[in-house]
């Protein structure tokens, strides 16, 4: 994984490989960013940069066999950790992340670095609700591994993916590690929730953050792909800064899911309109009921919605990317989202996203929720 091979981010790219070049290579850094962004190619690219020896200004050579190891992922002196899990797992019986390289491969092949967790997991066969996990004795094979003298390379390199997916005991055992690493150890820590990390751990790492991928990129690939300008640029707004946005909208995967989040918010704001509030516990029931990532695609579909009804509300129509019954529905939902409240309601839809990250109850969670925004939708 070469840094040509990352798509947008030209200015971090940059940055990143003058640190190298300069020998400001900090011990544990922390990649911040969604799934989507290309956080975690990005790290590895990072890697590679660093290990390459024939690497330029530019980027590494991409032809070596230190680049050929870790473009297979079969480094000797890169490590990775990710949250895996099985069913139906013993009691007392020990998974790591050694144990699934074989499909962790594979996805990174199809993928090329860019999925969710939820792709991931599925790629483990855990179901609906079932979710990874990196656990103590990780932590434990983490330290084993780093104790020993590089194979091929200057540097010794562990990634850990989501490492938000530690427990507390997991987390703790790798602190002293962070602080005082081996000499040429690089730690990464590559996470979508920095905020569910221990402040200990956080503390003890300089952040990457890798935001959005810009439109005009986006625009660029969904071209490149055959898609005509005008649909290009609508499907690059609407991805959100998100690869992963975008091959879903190329593929028509989110029509669906993207109907059934409208209806979703099209009843909550109708029956928080109307001070339904027993309604509003059944509408909780039918969410709780999606699959974790249809709840996600909710919220996210949410946030697009109030955003551009906001828009519609400023008086920015013209660059409100909404067509059809959305568009119908958020002209006369407008004059309800304001500077008033559109950052409360961001605020709560940022919440119970995270408390079901946490495992929180979904239907607790939900009610809470559709409870909450009902007393911030006033007429006016």
């Amino acid at each position: 994984m070469r840094f040509a091979d990352i798509i947008g981010h030209d200015e971090l790219k940059a940055r990143l490989k003058a640190q190298i070049d300069a020998g400001r290579v900090s011990h544990a850094q922390l990649f911040t960013g969604d799934a989507g962004y290309g956080t975690l190619p990005l790290a590895l690219a990072y890697v590679q940069y660093l290990f390459c020896p024939h690497h330029t200004a530019g980027d590494s050579c991409g032809v070596c066999p230190s680049c050929q190891q870790i473009d297979s992922l079969a480094h000797p002196d890169l490590h990775m950790v990710y949250p895996v899990n099985k069913q139906n797992k013993k009691s007392g019986e020990v998974i790591l992340s050694d144990m699934f390289i074989d499909r962790w491969r594979e996805i990174w092949s199809q993928k090329r670095g860019i999925f969710s967790a939820e792709e991931w997991y599925a790629q483990l066969d855990l179901g609906k609700t079932m979710k990874g996990l990196i656990s103590a004795k990780e932590s434990e094979e983490i330290i084993r591994k780093l104790q020993f003298k590089s194979y091929s390379s200057e540097y010794k390199a562990m990634i850990i993916w989501l490492p938000e997916a530690m427990n507390q005991e997991a987390a703790n055992k790798i602190l002293k590690i962070l602080e005082e690493p081996w000499d040429k150890t690089l730690f990464i820590l590559v996470s979508e929730h920095p905020e569910l990390l221990l402040s200990t751990i956080t503390s003890r790492t300089q952040e990457v953050s890798v935001g959005r991928i810009d439109v005009a990129t986006l625009e660029r690939v969904a071209a490149a792909e055959g898609k005509p300008s005008g649909e290009a640029r609508n499907m690059a707004r609407l991805a959100d800064g998100s690869i992963l946005e975008l091959r879903e909208l190329m593929r028509g995967e989110t029509d669906e899911m993207r109907a059934t989040s409208f209806e979703l918010f099209v009843r909550l704001m109708r029956l928080s309109y109307g001070d339904k509030h027993l309604e509003l516990f059944e509408w909780a029931d039918d969410v709780a009921a999606l699959t974790r990532e249809g709840q996600r695609q909710f919220f996210l579909h949410s946030v697009r919605l109030l955003r551009e009804s906001y828009m519609l509300h400023a008086g920015l129509g013209s660059i409100s990317y909404l067509w059809g019954e959305e568009e119908a529905f958020c002209r006369k939902f407008a004059p309800f989202i304001g500077n008033h409240n559109i950052e409360p309601l961001i605020e709560q839809i940022e919440l119970a996203m995270m408390q079901i990250q946490q495992n929180g109850a979904p239907r607790i969670v939900l009610t809470h929720f559709a409870l909450a925004v009902s007393k911030m939708i006033r007429r006016i």
